[in-house]
This record gives C-alpha cells, sequence and structure tokens, in this order.
C-alpha cells in the first residue's frame, strides 16, 4: 500500500508562487507564464524600435508590362483583387500604367526620376563671363585715364600752357 502525501494550503501556494505560477487572471510583474499553462500562447511584447523607412519602390517597364497582361487575363470577381494583394499594388497604379501603355510610350512606362530636374549648361557660359570679366576692368582702366586727362587740364589751365586738342581726342 502507497502513502499519500498530504499538504497545506500555505505550502501548495509557496511552491506555486516559486514555480511562476500566476495569481487566478493576473500576473505578477516579471513573472513569466508556466509551461504548458493557459498562458503559453502569449508572445512576447512587440519590439518598441521604430523601423528604417523602406526604400521608394521604382517599377521596370518590364515588370509594369506583365502586371498588366495579368490583369487584363483578370475575368472572374476577385481574382484581380488578388493580384493586387499579391503584388502590393493598389488598383490606382494599374489605371496610371493602364493609361500610359495606352499612349504607346515605351519611355512613360519606365520609372521617373524624381527632385528637380538638372538645368542644362550654356557653353557660351565661361566665355561670357570671362568677357564680362575683361569689361569690367577696362571700365575700371577707362576711368583712371579720364582722371588723368582732367588733372592735366587743370594743370595745364593753371600753368597757362596752351593746349592743342584734336577733335579726335574730345570724343574718347
Amino acid at each position: 500500500m502507497k502513502t499519500i502525501q498530504l499538504t497545506s494550503p500555505d505550502s501548495n501556494q509557496v511552491q506555486a508562487s516559486a514555480m511562476g505560477a500566476t495569481e487566478g487572471a493576473r500576473r505578477a510583474t516579471g513573472v513569466a507564464p508556466m509551461a504548458g499553462g493557459r498562458d503559453s500562447f502569449v508572445s512576447s511584447p512587440p519590439d518598441p524600435e521604430v523601423p528604417e523607412k523602406k526604400p521608394r519602390r521604382k517599377f521596370t517597364a518590364k515588370y509594369k508590362l506583365r502586371v498588366l497582361a495579368e490583369a487584363d487575363t483578370c475575368t472572374q470577381p476577385g481574382q484581380l483583387g488578388a493580384l493586387v494583394r499579391r503584388e502590393g499594388l493598389y488598383l490606382s497604379n494599374l489605371a496610371t500604367w493602364r493609361r500610359q501603355r495606352e499612349k504607346g510610350i515605351l519611355k512613360a512606362m519606365a520609372p521617373k526620376k524624381r527632385g528637380r530636374k538638372r538645368k542644362e549648361k550654356n557653353p557660351l557660359t565661361k566665355k561670357v563671363a570671362q568677357l564680362e570679366k575683361e569689361n569690367r576692368r577696362l571700365q575700371q582702366k577707362l576711368k583712371k585715364a579720364e582722371l588723368i586727362i582732367e588733372a592735366q587740364k587743370k594743370m595745364s589751365e593753371i600753368l597757362g600752357i596752351a593746349q592743342n586738342l584734336d577733335e579726335s581726342d574730345e570724343r574718347i
């Protein structure tokens, strides 16, 4: 005959708390659920870290045409929705791609580069800048020459020296 050991309710609670059991429907903070217990299907809390932003997708013309061909074969209800979900697209993508295909421009089917468009440089820009710089230099030189001529005129008037000016000199 086997002997049965009787335990008191107080020792039962001590053993349960040591094993990580929960108290009724509540679980103490930091206590893991018991294996095989009611809470064993509870997963760990979600990761609080924000995931990195996914890069913008670019669709090739070949891919667009393949998806449109597949969408054109969808005849029964729900087939087009299943296709769109499987490919991770929106119906607006299909509508845009159909419009592009109807225009017949394969170039329009290629992904467009976003952002500002590059300005084409004028090949004469460098020459214009060089000429403007030379023009400013010559204007400064002309101002100096006019000041010197003006000073010479005043000196000749003060000293009483006759000036022989040609009309050609006056025009400069």
